[in-house]
């Protein structure tokens, strides 16, 4: 039987990224913080935690975390239809749930307002590439996710959501610059280009479609899908964008697309734990109804 008082010791300081955080936090020592951790690994035979700068989670540690997410969700559920069951005030309720940049830059904000204006749980939100975000599901780290990875993790349900509609777009004048002959392979070579981080591969992805075969991109990294905006205007290179980001610039021809009515769609899918839980399925009708005002539908 697993100590729950260990096992949410366990939870703050992973939240908190300290044992000092996570003490404050459950209104103990940090002395008890870290005796309950102890007792905790004593009992699953293996450590749970890194003892770092800000401390994380073990892949078991992640596991159980995981688990005391399931268990709060379902003791505030409890709490809501028995407070005589259960007296007394509720504890912090956290939600964790991993999201594309892009998504949270354009349609994923309002589902989490909708969300949290009825839903009495605090959104934790970790940014990763949508062929990427499944991944915390399946380590343990995530209740949730916006994914493009339509298989569905185990234990998790799957969701169509949408396809987010990509266009390659860069300034008139950089066009002209670079691009005086037209966008082919020998081009796009030569033309820098934007990529979001190192697991960006959107980029590649439509000039292999356009060019139907690899071509060797160079490319500045800037992690912020604003930024990626701001810096295709200033002229740094050219980028994909999700449409529905730059429809202004579009419109008024600071921004062209290289090849016209050439977009790139990516569908995405909304996942979640298989838990018998009002709240997580509050979050996923939000998420749905969200993305079906943004994202394009079949």
């Amino acid at each position: 039987m697993i100590d729950y008082s260990s096992l949410f010791a366990l939870a703050a300081v992973v939240r908190e990224g300290s044992f000092e955080r996570a003490a404050r936090s459950l209104h103990v020592t940090p002395s008890a913080v870290s005796q309950r951790i102890r007792l905790l690994e004593e009992r699953m035979g293996c450590a749970l935690v890194t003892r770092s700068q800000p401390c994380e989670a073990t892949e078991t540690g992640r596991r159980l975390c995981q688990h005391a997410d399931r268990v709060r969700l379902l003791e505030l559920e409890l709490h809501e239809d028995s407070p005589a069951f259960m007296p007394g005030e509720t504890a912090q309720v956290n939600l964790p749930v991993a999201v594309n940049a892009d998504s949270l830059a354009t349609w994923f904000v309002p589902a989490a307002i909708t969300f949290a204006s009825t839903a009495p749980v605090l959104l934790q939100l970790s940014v990763d590439d949508e062929g990427h975000t499944a991944q915390w599901l399946r380590g343990g780290k995530v209740l949730a996710a916006v994914t493009a990875d339509e298989r569905p993790a185990a234990g998790c349900n799957s969701r169509p959501l949408g396809a987010m509609r990509y266009v390659a777009t860069a300034t008139p004048e950089f066009v002209r610059r670079h691009f005086p002959d037209g966008v082919d392979a020998a081009s796009l070579a030569c033309a820098p280009s934007l990529r979001f981080n190192a697991k960006d591969e959107l980029q590649q992805r439509w000039v292999e479609r356009h060019c139907h075969g690899k071509v060797d991109l160079r490319s500045h990294t800037i992690p912020s899908p604003h930024a990626f905006v701001s810096a295709t205007l200033g002229g740094l290179g050219w980028a994909l964008h999700p449409l529905a980001l730059v429809r202004t610039q579009l419109a008024s021809s600071a921004m062209v697309e290289l090849v016209p009515e050439c977009p790139l769609d990516v569908p995405l899918y909304w996942q979640q734990a298989r838990i018998a839980s009002r709240v997580m399925d509050s979050l996923g009708q939000a998420v749905v109804s969200a993305a079906k005002a943004v994202l394009i539908q079949d």
